[in-house]
């Protein structure tokens, strides 16, 4: 009895510990496809707080200006004036601004749509599955998307308004 019992524990222990060195190996060891500069930027559609729905592969042709952003963010908080100033410049020239919020709650974000008066897209990451497939680590990140879908440049923090501009310009079809 006492063999069986000691047998079925190590067998346990064993697939214990190998269930987590397949973890730590999956986790640390392995590459993880995230989007790069050069590549077709990965399609997804998403809500905003209207209900709204923005999919990507519909921007085909005009260029899209892809920016993850969060309301506890300060660097975010910062560039969003800049966002809105470049986004009524560009609009009309075949710039699009999608403004991807990273899971936060819809009254938060509406409070923070209204104190800046953004005009531009505000889709909802629910469960942050566009930010994985994108490999967004800091926020905010904004990716340049050219009119053929290509990710043209990744820029990690904060930028100015003369950043955004001259990141617009880049993407005008």
């Amino acid at each position: 009895m006492k063999k069986k019992r000691l047998l079925l524990r190590t067998i346990i222990l064993l697939v214990l510990a190998s269930a987590l060195g397949y973890t730590l190996y999956a986790n640390f060891f392995t590459s993880k496809e995230k989007v790069k500069v050069g590549s077709t930027a990965p399609n997804f559609l998403l809500k905003d707080l209207e209900g709204n729905e923005y999919e990507l592969e519909s921007y085909r042709g005009k260029g899209v200006f892809l920016n993850f952003w969060g309301t506890y963010c300060k660097p975010c908080e910062r560039e969003m004036p800049y966002m809105e100033n470049q986004y009524k410049q560009f609009k009309d020239q075949g710039v699009e601004i999608l403004a991807i919020n990273v899971d936060e709650a819809p009254i938060v974000i509406q409070k923070f749509v209204d104190r800046y008066n953004l005009t531009f897209p505000v889709p909802v990451d629910k469960g942050t599955q566009v930010l994985n497939a994108y490999g967004v680590k800091p926020i905010p990140t904004t990716f340049l998307i050219d009119k053929n879908g290509k990710v043209v440049d990744i820029i990690s923090g904060s930028m100015t308004e003369k950043m955004v501009y001259e990141h617009m310009n880049r993407i005008k079809p």
